[in-house]
């Protein structure tokens, strides 16, 4: 039985903290009993515990620490492989490269790989090179103004979760778009808006070769909801809990597999996959244009094996429980 330890919380901010709990809890849950697993949880205040769970009293009852003195229980935990359930810059990053100068294998892309991914201006230009389809667009620093036609979709060039992001339709409403953007990264990325077909997710994992999984699609309208914003991603409930509001079957499904989009668009997210130097797994949004060609919008470079996450519910549908793809991953590492 491997020795898994799972890699929670942030050094950032509660929010990516919250984020991280929400998936790495359920995902211990899910893939309970077939390993040992440990959990070193970081907080925004550079701290790290080794909780006994998630859970708020597990936490509080763990010892803070620094991170030297974190290094020193991780190396003598005998810890065979990490799982990162960071989704903080720096957790998607220098936290993976601290296990790489550790000598303990993890689960995932490396720190370069999710750098290159992170930032949406690089990950379009390394993927249009592949000679997959991306809009027109131009990174936008403060101070400068967008060549862009309009419509356009203004975002910060490095956040998740579509923080920031606003359709602009008239030149009136560029200044106010760009600021917002710029609120939350040094630059902002404008790219011309693909009128709305479709916009779907392709995920790729590699088990002993590459397999494309299902495609989920997301509701979409052209008048009400041309572009998904943050409130469709995630919310907190009334206790201050934070919750996924795209796992709402009304918000989100899969593809059925016969669809004629999935096998352009599966063929698109395997040149990503490639071009992008990525390992174990991978997540491709594409937007699909009427005459039913994909555009690649980003990557999403992680995964952290909860249910309700989308690789794991693509491979569901593929017949390959979040446990069994799991254990797969943790052999490879292990090999």
């Amino acid at each position: 039985m491997a020795r898994v330890l799972h890699l929670v919380g942030s050094a950032v901010d509660d929010f990516f903290c919250d984020l991280s709990r929400l998936y790495a809890a359920d995902c211990l849950e899910a893939t309970a009993g077939s390993h040992d697993s440990l959990v070193a949880y970081v907080t925004p205040d550079g701290a790290w515990r080794f909780p006994a769970d998630l859970g708020p009293t597990a936490i509080a009852a763990a010892t803070p620490m620094s991170l030297a003195a974190a290094v020193a229980v991780v190396a003598g935990a005998g810890v065979d492989v990490m799982v990162p359930q960071m989704f903080c810059p720096p957790g998607m990053t220098h936290h993976r490269a601290l296990f790489d100068l550790l000598g303990v294998p993890y689960l995932g892309n490396p720190p370069d790989v999710m750098a290159l991914g992170a930032d949406k201006a690089k990950a379009r230009a390394v993927v249009a090179a592949a000679g997959v389809a991306v809009p027109a667009g131009e990174v936008v620093r403060p101070g400068e103004r967008p060549a862009v036609g309009l419509p356009a979709v203004v975002k910060p060039v490095d956040a998740d979760n579509s923080v920031g992001v606003t359709l602009v339709r008239d030149p009136g409403e560029m200044e106010a778009a760009l600021k917002e953007a710029h609120r939350h990264s040094a630059a902002a990325l404008v790219e011309e808006f693909v009128p709305l077909g479709r916009e779907v997710r392709c995920g790729v994992v590699d088990r002993g070769g590459l397999r494309c999984l299902p495609l989920e699609e997301y509701a979409m309208d052209p008048d009400d909801k041309p572009v998904r914003l943050a409130a469709d991603k995630l919310a907190r409930d009334p206790g201050g809990d934070l919750r996924l509001v795209a796992k709402d079957p009304s918000r989100a499904w899969i593809v059925d597999p016969g669809d004629p989009v999935t096998e352009v668009v599966q063929q698109a997210a395997l040149a990503c996959y490639r071009a992008l130097g990525c390992r174990h797994y991978g997540l491709f949004d594409f937007r699909i244009d009427p005459q039913g060609r994909p555009w690649f919008l980003e990557a999403g470079l992680y995964c952290s094996f909860a249910r309700a996450s989308v690789v794991a519910t693509m491979a569901e549908a593929a017949g390959i429980g979040v446990a069994e793809l799991f254990d797969d991953l943790v052999a490879a590492v292990l090999c």
